[in-house]
């Protein structure tokens, strides 16, 4: 084998796979850093993802790791193997910004115990990706490092927050990544490259690798969990047991000691799940119909019972986000920002946080008689709160819950298939009219439930949009991004109960078995 086509397959290989020829002696771990630094030289400059390499250390690392192989000792379950961490991260040496200029030299030298977790398992850390601008939205782009794109179609966006480690994994320029989670953020990126991610349960892993100082200070009604970006599920089921392992640190965020549980104990064929494809909220696209469906169909072939489900009030679930994440009137931006201006993909939404609520109400009012009834719920929902009305909010968030565990409970689910974003990969610039189509992946984090996606297909020629043509921005940018959309990769999100993230990884793990042989499954980007 040539050396190019050597390195191709190095960088082919999952995370698992790579360890594995690694203890075999199948490549050094300095070849395998090598293959991938030169891999992210290759499509780096098209991407943008990779914003803070840390080359120089990772091979003083990957010598270590030879040295170690030498004389039989093994790291750990990830010796040798590169990996990337999102920005936003504690890694030794380097900056976290969030993508706010005022932050630039922001350094951090302590690591949190999730990134102690990867180098004690073996990892090589490559270096930190990028971020969108105070992590509000479903892009990647800030006046910092620039904007990423998805290797898929450099026009469209990689997702967001954590567009930076999609788009670098997707092009096989890492192997796996640590990334974070509050409204989607792992699962739309993983959706929009073609990859595989899990939001955890709310609380199963700590999020002491993030300075709270910097956004979230005290902010736990809605709880951001970190969590792994693969393109296997292997690979993301081996990160999850790396995390969730019973830690002696004590961490700021009192993790509870839950057991992790094994999903190959799970027996897919005798499980009930519940699936839709409409959530009443917000219509999705053709394509992403169709992947729900098919994995329904899927999962009934393997012998689980699939049966239409009809969750509670989406719209209710998508007021409490809202009200929690602005019931601080922004304080938290402005912390973050300083007298630094916006970039235009989080103004808006930022100029609706820093608006007394009595004014949004009155602009919502204006709007819903216009016929934009998506801007109109999102306003009506924002803006500071009183103690006692976050209070109350608090609380309808907590009956939310139960009432969703209800309706799993009278339906004897187990757990739920359904869209993670209602579009493909959106064009660059237009997720700020998006909102509502990122409502599947807000509720679950506002229910705290551990949701996985699964990239099973991509969108066929000629299912581009059905969406009529209507006077709502939502709906009108909707129908604009769903045009040109054929070839772009489409995930699927499974959700279980509190706790069940062995459930949510047993049942990714069955459909990507079924797809991932077929010719519509989303192997590799060419761009």
């Amino acid at each position: 084998m040539d050396t190019q086509r050597r390195k191709s397959a190095i960088t082919d290989l999952s995370a698992t796979d790579l360890a594995e020829a690694i203890r075999a002696g199948q490549y050094s771990s300095k070849e395998v850093l090598q293959a991938f630094i030169e891999r992210i030289k290759a499509v780096n400059p098209q991407l943008n993802a990779l914003v803070l390499p840390t080359f120089t250390e990772a091979r003083e690392r990957a010598a270590e790791a030879d040295e170690a192989h030498r004389r039989g000792d093994v790291l750990g379950p990830l010796h040798g193997v590169p990996v990337t961490i999102k920005e936003q991260f504690r890694v030794k040496g380097t900056q976290i910004t969030l993508g706010a200029a005022n932050k630039i030299g922001n350094v951090y030298e302590a690591e949190g115990s999730l990134v102690r977790k990867l180098r004690q398992a073996g990892a090589i850390i490559l270096g930190k990706t990028n971020v969108l601008q105070t992590l509000s939205g479903w892009e990647t782009d800030n006046p910092v490092y620039g904007r990423s794109n998805n290797p898929w179609n450099l026009a469209r966006s990689p997702g967001g927050s954590s567009g930076g480690e999609s788009a670098l994994i997707a092009a096989r320029a890492s192997a796996m990544g640590l990334a974070a989670d509050l409204g989607g953020s792992i699962r739309v990126p993983a959706h929009f490259c073609g990859l595989h991610g899990l939001k955890p349960t709310s609380g199963r892993l700590t999020n002491d690798d993030f300075p709270p100082e910097l956004l979230v200070a005290g902010q736990e009604a809605v709880i951001q969990q970190p969590g792994p970006i693969a393109r296997t599920v292997a690979d993301v089921r081996l990160a999850m047991e790396l995390f969730a392992s019973t830690s002696l640190e004590p961490t700021e965020d009192l993790v509870a000691p839950v057991p992790w549980a094994e999903p190959c104990a799970i027996q897919v064929e005798r499980l009930r799940i519940g699936m839709y494809t409409d959530n009443g909220y917000f219509p999705a696209s053709p394509a992403v119909r169709r992947a729900v469906e098919d994995a329904a169909n899927a999962l009934r072939e393997r012998g689980a019972i699939v049966v239409p489900f009809a969750p509670p009030d989406f719209s209710e679930g998508v007021r409490i986000f809202l009200g929690a994440a602005s019931a601080g009137g922004g304080e938290n931006f402005r912390r973050l920002l300083g007298d630094e201006k916006p970039i235009p993909l989080v103004a808006g939404l930022l100029r609706a946080v820093w608006t007394r609520r009595s004014v949004l109400r009155l602009i919502a009012r204006v709007s819903a008689a216009r016929g934009q009834r998506y801007l109109a719920d999102v306003l009506g929902s924002l803006g500071r709160r009183p103690t006692a009305e976050y209070l109350e909010l608090v609380d309808a968030r907590c009956r939310y819950r139960l009432r969703f565990d209800q309706s799993l409970a009278d339906a004897n689910l187990d757990a739920v298939l359904c869209q993670p974003f209602a579009l493909p990969a959106v064009t660059h610039g237009t997720s700020q009219n998006l909102f509502p189509a990122a409502a599947d992946s807000i509720v679950y984090s506002v229910l705290g439930t551990p949701a996985g996606v699964v990239s099973l297909t991509k969108v066929r020629p000629g299912e581009e949009s059905d969406r009529p043509v209507g006077k709502d921005m939502a709906e009108i940018t909707a129908q604009q991004v769903e045009q040109g959309s054929a070839g772009l990769p489409v995930g699927v999100q499974i959700v279980a109960r509190h706790w069940r993230e062995d459930i949510v990884l047993a049942v990714m793990e069955a459909l990507e078995a079924y797809f991932d042989s077929l010719p519509d499954y989303p192997s590799e980007p060419s761009f």
